[in-house]
């Protein structure tokens, strides 16, 4: 005898929370592997054991071990564009919206060096290895999302389409390097902090990016010693 309607709903709500729950059981597994063994010594049965699942269970989620990767970057390139839509929030001025925009991808991997490994392979040799390039340039344009509310505030400050895009081009490379330099602790060589380098050239940027803004006062900060 078929189920009423009403009772296959909550049936359905179960089946899908109880899928949920395994699938990030799943991604957890294969987080903790991928930074442990690095992607090629990983396999599917490595993730199904620290899962506690067989490799048929983990079949049944995922196609391979490279998709799982995708999943996993997938979800933190998806909270580093909300964390950045959150650090934008209502403001419209542009010289606002880009200290807003690169401050918000800053922090988001400054605090979060494990999303900084996942995003940019650096548990694997800095190299996307085992990614199909399908996936990658769908990983690399979630990535570049990111960027984008930086890039359109260059726009808006007066900057050519072209000359936006180097300087976010500068700005990422910048802001990957400190962080790198902070997660590794090489910081430390030269007595500094990333947080107030990353806010000397974001203040620069702003002065070199927007002539109406260039005589502007810029207020100092005390060093946050943070590194």
């Amino acid at each position: 005898m078929p189920l009423p309607a009403a009772n296959k709903a909550p049936r359905a709500l179960r089946h899908q929370a109880l899928a949920d729950a395994r699938r990030a059981l799943v991604l957890e597994a294969a987080r903790s592997a991928f930074f442990e063994l690095g992607m090629e010594k990983t396999s599917i049965r490595e993730i199904a054991q620290r899962a506690g699942y067989t490799p048929g269970a983990i079949y049944s989620y995922f196609a391979s071990k490279e998709e799982v990767y995708g999943a996993l970057l997938g979800e933190s390139l998806e909270r580093l564009h909300a964390h950045v839509q959150a650090a934008l929030g209502r403001r419209t001025a542009p010289a606002e919206r880009l200290r807003a925009a690169a401050r918000g991808f800053f922090e988001f991997y400054r605090t979060h060096p494990h999303d900084l490994d996942l995003g940019f392979y650096l548990f694997q040799g800095m190299k996307p290895r085992g990614l199909t390039p399908a996936l990658n340039e769908a990983l690399n344009a979630r990535l570049l999302q990111a960027l984008q509310p930086a890039q359109a505030a260059l726009q808006d400050l007066g900057l050519p389409a072209l000359a936006a895009l180097q300087e976010i081009t500068a700005l990422f490379a910048h802001t990957v390097g400190l962080l790198v330099l902070s997660h590794t602790g090489r910081i430390r060589l030269f007595k500094q902090a990333s947080a107030d380098l990353f806010e000397a050239y974001l203040a620069q940027l702003v002065r070199r990016s927007a002539p109406a803004v260039r005589g502007a006062p810029t207020r100092s900060k005390a060093p946050s010693r943070r590194a």
